[in-house]
């Protein structure tokens, strides 16, 4: 897994270290050399909530991984398909549209429609190079402008803790409100989804990428120690605790704790009635969307 030499350039393109894939193999490998040798017509090994076979009638053993998305490295969990939001995925406000509000948006409703003007951000995983452009020019406008003129909000889908020391690496959050929204339910209710492989590794993308010198993927995830917590609880895991435990991490998908790859972006300008005047969801994975249209469109530039 992941030693095809192109597979590898592609991901490295949109964030993921080389090192990173080259450490999930020595993993994998030392993972499989634990089990015991099978014969040369054993079946592939494969992911499984089971324990290992005892072995078939004909003689044969099987081995299998016994193994949960949580225990790989918080670096490549990201690229997994996390369990869907809360709530339904909107259709994204149009400009001219009222801009969503209700219980799904904590922390984020008492900004709008109030009077004041509002640019809303809705990040990509932590450590992602496009995030942190985008974060940047949004913290530039709030100390540009001050809040008493434009209010900047960044959402994160990326747990409190990385979304924390990301922003630390960047120099500090200025002037943007942040909120942490690991469920994904404000995403969904501003009509942001889960990005297609076009939307993630198309060509414009990849070449962005690649010029890229900003990825804080693996500080992020190497000042968390590299694995969730909950992995490292699970690991020592015996008899039928250990069991239930791995099937509920399987159950509910990989950890959010670095946020994930296929997360759609975008951003949004809303006036002091609540009105959105400008804004989308962003393109690609490397549209970090102009901010300053956003700006110009509530009057303020």
């Amino acid at each position: 897994m992941f030693s095809n030499l192109a597979a590898k350039a592609a991901l490295k393109k949109v964030g993921l270290p080389s090192d990173t894939l080259d450490s999930f193999n020595k993993w994998a490998k030392s993972d499989s050399s634990s089990s015991s040798s099978s014969s040369s017509n054993t079946k592939p090994n494969k992911l499984t909530k089971s324990p290992p076979a005892a072995g078939s009638n004909d003689g044969t053993t099987t081995t299998k991984w016994n193994i949960s998305i949580k225990s790989l490295p918080l670096t490549v969990q990201p690229w997994f398909t996390p369990k869907p939001p809360p709530i339904p995925i909107s259709a994204p406000p149009k400009i001219g549209d009222f801009c969503p509000v209700d219980s799904t948006n904590r922390g984020l409703s008492p900004s709008l429609g109030t009077g004041k003007k509002v640019l809303v951000v809705f990040l990509r995983c932590v450590g992602c190079a496009f995030a942190q452009k985008t974060f940047t020019n949004l913290r530039s406008i709030s100390r540009k402008y001050g809040p008493e003129r434009i209010a900047c909000i960044a959402i994160s889908h990326s747990s409190r803790e990385a979304t924390q020391k990301w922003i630390d690496l960047l120099g500090g959050a200025g002037g943007v409100k942040v909120i942490i929204d690991e469920e994904r339910a404000l995403y969904a209710s501003w009509g942001l989804g889960l990005g297609s492989v076009w939307y993630v590794l198309n060509p414009t993308s990849q070449v962005a990428g690649f010029k890229e010198k900003g990825w804080l993927g693996a500080r992020v995830a190497g000042s968390l120690g590299g694995r969730s917590a909950a992995a490292k609880n699970s690991q020592g895991g015996k008899g039928v605790g250990g069991k239930q435990q791995q099937e509920e991490e399987e159950e509910t998908g990989p950890t959010t704790t670095m946020g994930n790859k296929w997360q759609e972006a975008g951003a949004w300008a809303v006036d002091g009635r609540g009105k959105i005047v400008w804004g989308g969801k962003a393109l690609r994975a490397d549209d970090v969307m102009e901010l300053d249209a956003g700006v110009a469109a509530l009057g303020i530039a």
